[in-house]
């Protein structure tokens, strides 16, 4: 059996695997239900992943299901970094053109990415996480839950990050509309020289 079919067969047990109440959101094949913002070209589809390598992009689910707005939630997304590489999974965002997206949460993706102290499964900018748990070339799990004010962030079932938001919350200095609110789900490319794979992306509205 070839490289390339066990790949095939290993992504649609995993897909057929999925757990009880979770929607996939990606049907490993292509972009359908996905847009990807100004460098269109970066994000391609290998080996039943989303594949985030070239100029910075994001891809912003804008499917069908739950009309891609989301507030209380649980979602997983498996995800694998070749070295010094950055990237991210935005919650309760909103497609936009260009830039890095103003509005939600940035849950990090960077294992070794150079001058970065904000390590995967960093609630960005909001509860940054400082120590490894996860490796490049390796698949790891980040699970997001969403509930009320709080959010919670497991890397391969490891908490990682856990945060309230505060009465009077107005944002990050740098993103004020990084705050609890309905939105979509979005994936980050984030530089030329970062390649992130993300796969089996599904969700568990709890609303």
């Amino acid at each position: 059996m070839t490289k390339h079919l066990c790949l095939i067969l290993l992504g649609a047990v995993s897909l057929m695997a999925a757990e009880e109440g979770f929607t996939p959101l990606f049907n490993g094949k292509d972009l359908t239900g996905w847009k990807a913002s100004e460098n269109t070209a970066t994000f391609s589809i290998k080996d039943g992943a989303i594949v985030a390598h070239g100029a910075r992009s994001h891809c912003f689910y804008v499917g069908d299901f739950h009309r891609h707005s989301f507030k209380d939630f649980e979602l997983k997304v498996d995800v694998l970094t070749l070295p010094k590489a950055n990237g991210g999974i935005y919650i309760q965002t909103e497609y936009q053109e260009t830039g890095w997206p103003a509005k939600g949460f940035e849950v990090q993706v960077n294992n070794s990415y150079p001058n970065d102290p904000r390590l995967t499964g960093s609630l960005y900018e909001v509860a940054d996480n400082t120590a490894g748990v996860a490796k490049d070339n390796e698949w790891f799990t980040e699970d997001i839950l969403v509930k009320g004010d709080s959010v919670t962030v497991k890397v391969n079932d490891k908490i990682v990050a856990q945060w309230t938001q505060p009465s009077g919350w107005a944002g990050t200095k740098t993103f004020p509309a990084r705050r609890i609110g309905p939105g979509t789900i979005a994936l980050q490319a984030h530089d030329p020289g970062s390649t992130v794979y993300y796969k089996n992306i599904r969700i568990k509205p709890l609303d």
